[in-house]
């Protein structure tokens, strides 16, 4: 069983419109509301292909009821952690383009003992996990090492740990080390690393840089450019022709559950994580695709891609 631990989640509520304009009045010709939160997206993208996980999240107020009342819709396991302030509502604006448009509100303050209850209910799961998530921001008052002490927790029981986060966060977990595989997008790697990479050897290099602090591996996402499956000694690159986006939000967090959802060789396992999450994009708001959804068979993986081409170039070279 994957368990995924979503800090600071939120109802998701998405509006499409024809074109988004700034300033004037916008009428939606769609509204969708999803539970929201990186964690529970891996959750729902596992689940709906069968795969065992449970999702542990703080949860509060109006929105919080609301929240667990969709998750127990989805049928999805879940795990509550009351807390004192309310739960969080985040909105998108997505275009007939696909351009999507995010506010994402704070979310509560945890206090310190309603940290530590979260500590305790994931320690708890972890007796029988299989893998462990650690996905998205952190709600104030959780203090910058919540990873590293899940980190820890789960390596104290043989549980490997996969990381999605950004800014302070990443850099506290990156800093720490132990973790199985680190999930930035190529903009989040460079924030780590203080310049963006550009050419494949320049992403290879910085990941691989990550590595160094006492990571097993990263993938990284390069939006419709495909991913980089990094690890020590080699590198992947997967990709296909271009998707009409109608939604890319919980793209990225598909991607994840793809790689965690997929036994073999890792170039098969960025193979699916690409595959879901081409899927993700060509659906609504924060829909999750099923296997119904997927084609792996169009999405190519190179092994050791060319140092100096972009990640463009790559995702031109090798489209059908």
């Amino acid at each position: 069983m994957i368990v995924t631990v979503t800090p600071n989640p939120s109802l998701d509520r998405t509006f499409d419109v024809d074109v988004l304009e700034v300033g004037e009045v916008n009428r939606a010709v769609a509204t969708h509301v999803d539970p929201g939160g990186k964690g529970i997206n891996v959750s729902r993208a596992l689940a709906a292909h069968g795969v065992p996980t449970r999702a542990v999240l703080p949860t509060g107020g109006p929105d919080g009821a609301e929240l667990m009342a969709l998750l127990d819709e989805l049928a999805l396991p879940a795990r509550a952690v009351p807390v004192a302030e309310g739960t969080r509502s985040n909105v998108a604006v997505v275009d007939a383009a696909g351009a999507t448009t995010k506010v994402n509100a704070a979310g509560p303050r945890l206090r310190e003992a309603e940290v530590g209850d979260l500590v305790a209910a994931v320690e708890q799961e972890l007796d029988r996990a299989t893998g462990l998530v650690l996905a998205g921001s952190l709600p104030r008052g959780a203090g910058a090492d919540l990873y590293t002490r899940l980190v820890d927790a789960a390596a104290a029981r043989g549980v490997p740990t996969s990381v999605d986060a950004s800014g302070d966060v990443l850099r506290v977990v990156v800093a720490h080390g132990g973790t199985a595989l680190l999930k930035p997008n190529l903009e989040e790697l460079g924030e780590i690393l203080g310049e963006l990479p550009r050419s494949v050897d320049e992403i290879v290099a910085g990941a691989r840089a990550v590595l160094a602090r006492g990571h097993g591996t990263v993938l990284v996402s390069l939006g419709a450019d495909g991913a980089l499956l990094v690890t020590p000694t080699q590198s992947w690159w997967a990709g296909g022709d271009p998707v009409v986006p109608r939604s890319t939000v919980g793209a990225g967090d598909c991607t994840l559950a793809g790689y965690l959802a997929t036994d073999g060789e890792p170039a098969e396992r960025l193979r699916a994580a690409v595959a879901w999450g081409r899927a993700a994009v060509a659906l609504p708001g924060s829909a999750i695709p099923g296997p119904q959804d997927l084609d792996p068979d169009a999405v190519r993986v190179v092994a050791e891609p060319s140092p100096a081409a972009l990640p463009a170039a790559l995702a031109a070279t090798h489209s059908a």
